[in-house]
């Protein structure tokens, strides 16, 4: 178990969450765009997404701003999470926007409240976990969809919620955050995906 538990909080670290729910929305849409608009959105968000924040952070750890991609510490988040919100901002408003993907947007929409309650909470010395703000999110945009396209996907969701399960036993057992931060984190991801429901379910 020693070896196992963490390997799942890099498996399902926050980083990958946009790209499977894209890739969850690309296998679940209606099929209104041709492939190539699909495999475009895909690359667009793979590229802000993922490999933005990547080179951001290995800028930010060149100069000693943090240690490692877990962010233990709370004070090293705030500007990885500023760096999200902007890019994400920019994801929104030039290729996910609401009138070509609007679940799709609407995620990402929630992602951004999300990202901003975790960063406000550092002032309130809240350390949130952020594996769990992803993780609920995903799962509350998937059960979103499932209602939205009438989607038979209860193995897929149950899946969702069994790897949250074991993302927060992993991070109790690394020591990373407290049952409390879980459960802030995991809320925190939770309502703005559920708020947002009202417009687009």
């Amino acid at each position: 178990m020693k070896k196992v538990l963490p390997f799942f909080s890099y498996l399902f670290h926050p980083i990958f969450i946009p790209i499977l729910g894209t890739v969850f929305y690309i296998l679940n849409s209606d099929g209104y765009f041709p492939k190539e608009q699909y495999y475009l959105l895909l690359f667009q968000v793979i590229i802000i997404t993922f490999f933005l924040p990547l080179s951001f952070f290995y800028l930010l750890k060149t100069f000693g701003k943090v240690d490692t991609i877990m962010l233990s510490d709370a004070s090293q988040r705030k500007i990885p999470l500023l760096m999200q919100i902007a890019l994400t901002i920019i994801l929104i408003s030039k290729s996910v926007t609401i009138e070509r993907f609007p679940e799709l947007y609407f995620f990402f929409l929630g992602g951004i409240c999300s990202t901003i309650i975790a960063f406000a909470l550092i002032y309130a010395k809240i350390k949130a976990s952020i594996h769990m703000i992803a993780l609920s999110a995903l799962s509350f945009f998937v059960i979103g969809m499932s209602v939205h396209h009438e989607l038979n996907i209860i193995y897929s969701i149950a899946t969702l919620f069994l790897a949250t399960g074991i993302v927060a036993s992993s991070r109790l057992f690394m020591k990373a955050h407290t049952m409390e931060e879980l459960i802030i984190g995991y809320v925190s991801g939770m309502l703005p995906q559920m708020v947002l429901w009202v417009f687009w379910l």
